[in-house]
């Protein structure tokens, strides 16, 4: 019988898939450009991952290896959409509604379509990568941000994107082989990098 495990527990390997393009220096500079616009979207970028970890859980409730360590995740999300939000109504900033993200969206429509486990893995392997990309770009923020206090609360959140990404791969270990999840892993980061280099820049994570 499986029992469920924490992320504490699950071994801390070094996550073997790399992205395969990196932001161009030109983002950062819209970035910081409209710094305000870009706090509103990382606020909303961390509610929506907390929510993706727990729509997660309830997809796969049965699957008790992940559901520890996805609430777990959603939790530590959750925390940094509450201190974000603190960042974002200290400069006098409002939530904006949901807007679509093209980023996200163009890698869940390339999802398989025929359900069970691959599209399990999938939907493991692409939190994974859209985590990989808000740590680069998120560490290219905070080396940009002069202010030490927020540039502080930047350095630990890029942190722990650098663990989220690698927790989707650990947790795809447990129910698929290394060669199945690095072969549909490399799709994704072929595609992705094409994504990356066909959208326009925005001051936005992704």
């Amino acid at each position: 019988m499986l029992s469920t495990v924490a992320v504490s527990e699950i071994p801390k390997e070094k996550p073997m898939f790399e992205l395969r393009v990196s932001t161009s220096p030109e983002w950062l500079e819209v970035v910081m450009a409209d710094f305000d616009a870009f706090v509103v979207d990382h606020t909303l970028c961390e509610r929506k991952a907390s929510a993706m970890g727990m729509s997660l859980v309830a997809k796969y409730s049965d699957r008790s290896l992940l559901v520890m360590p996805l609430i777990e995740f959603a939790q530590e999300e959750l925390e940094h959409f509450r201190i974000m939000y603190e960042v974002l109504a200290a400069r006098g900033l409002r939530l904006n509604s949901d807007s679509k993200d093209e980023y996200v969206n163009g890698l869940r429509q390339l999802a398989c379509k025929s359900g069970g486990d691959a599209l399990l893995l999938d939907r493991l392997i692409i939190p994974g990568i859209v985590e990989a990309r808000g740590c680069e770009r998120l560490r290219m923020v905070t080396g940009a941000i002069t202010e030490p206090k927020l540039k502080t609360l930047y350095e630990e959140i890029t942190r722990a994107e650098a663990r989220h990404h690698g927790l989707f791969f650990r947790l795809a270990r447990h129910y698929f082989e290394l060669d199945q999840i690095r072969e549909r892993a490399d799709y994704f980061f072929d595609e992705e990098a094409k994504l990356v280099e066909s959208l326009p820049h925005r001051a936005a994570v992704h």
